[in-house]
């Protein structure tokens, strides 16, 4: 009989909260990405423009949409 570890789901519970926030932006800014809020009708993204690394957000997207928005771009970034 085979032995195999079964394959472990691991959750993350995320606070939506203004301080996680602070730490998020904390985080980009030690990197050499740029973090900018910016009013518009648009989705956030990540762009490389002229060899500078911009992560733009939606200013009006409320705390947990900032939130989402940056886990979403963090993913796919390497700071």
């Amino acid at each position: 009989m085979p032995i195999f570890a079964p394959y472990i789901l691991l959750t993350v519970m995320i606070k939506y909260t203004t301080p996680f926030l602070t730490k998020l932006e904390e985080l980009i800014n030690e990197s050499d990405h740029v973090l900018r809020y910016e009013k518009g009708n648009f989705k956030s993204g990540y762009c490389v423009l002229k060899d500078q690394k911009i992560i733009i957000v939606n200013k009006f997207y409320t705390t947990e949409g900032k939130i989402n928005a940056l886990l979403d771009i963090l993913k796919n970034v390497a700071l």
